[in-house]
Formats: structure tokens, sequence, C-alpha cells
């Protein structure tokens, strides 16, 4: 089950977007177990990257992973505020940016990494993979 949940800010992020996001997961050979989706501002996952990963840095997505064999589980921390800048830095639509990441997240859970140019590539390609398939 896909679950979103606010932490200081309204409800914002089209439930539709969970069939799109359980697509991705099985279209990878994984089967759905929880995963839960933390919308936040730039301050609150600053704070959780301090805390967790001893970041000093603003990000967009942290994703911790529960996967256990197939099964894909875990919590993905999301910063709208660092999506909107993001978008508007990128030059692209808000929804567009709001997809990759949350694509971005589940990919880091079905096994994908972007530490290395190579793994940062096969990332993209997924990630543009499964944005043209929610736009079909």
């Amino acid at each position: 089950m896909i679950q979103f949940f606010y932490e200081n800010l309204p409800e914002s992020v089209h439930a539709d977007y969970k069939k799109w996001l359980e697509d991705i997961i099985l279209s990878e050979g994984k089967k759905l177990g929880e995963i839960n989706y933390i919308f936040c501002d730039d301050e609150y996952l600053l704070k959780v990257n301090q805390d967790y990963l001893q970041h000093d840095y603003y990000t967009d997505i942290i994703t911790f992973d529960y996967v256990k064999g197939k099964t894909i589980s875990g919590e993905i921390f999301v910063s709208l505020q660092r999506i909107s800048d993001n978008a508007s830095t990128l030059s692209r639509e808000y929804e567009e940016e709001l997809r990759r990441v949350l694509a971005h997240g589940i990919l880091h859970l079905c096994g994908y990494k972007d530490k290395t140019e190579e793994e940062e590539q096969l990332m993209r390609s997924k990630e543009d993979h499964y944005l043209a398939k929610y736009n079909n």
C-alpha cells in the first residue's frame, strides 16, 4: 500500500499517482509492501538529513529502505518546496518534476543507485521511461 502524509503542509499531491507508482514497482519485477511518502518543506527535510544521515544540506528527497527480498517497503521524504525551486531552475513543469522525484524514490527502493555517473545515467533513463508511461 502506498500512502501520502503531510508535515506542516496542506494535502496537494494527486492520489492518482499511487496507481502509476504501483505500476513502476510491478514493471521492475517487485511486489508492493508498505510505502509512505512524507511530503514536507525544506526545513523539515534538512532536519531529517542532519539527524539521520549527518548531512547538512537541502535535498528534494530522502529514501529509507525497508525492502525485504522482492517486497518493496520504505519511507520517502519529499520536500515540495525544493521540487518547486528545482522545477523553476530546470525550466520544467512542477508536476513533471514532482513525478520524477516520486519515481526516483521508488527506483531507489527497487535497487537503483545514483552515486556514480553510470548509475545516475541509468536512474535518469528509468525515470524518463516511467514518466513517458505516465503521460500515455
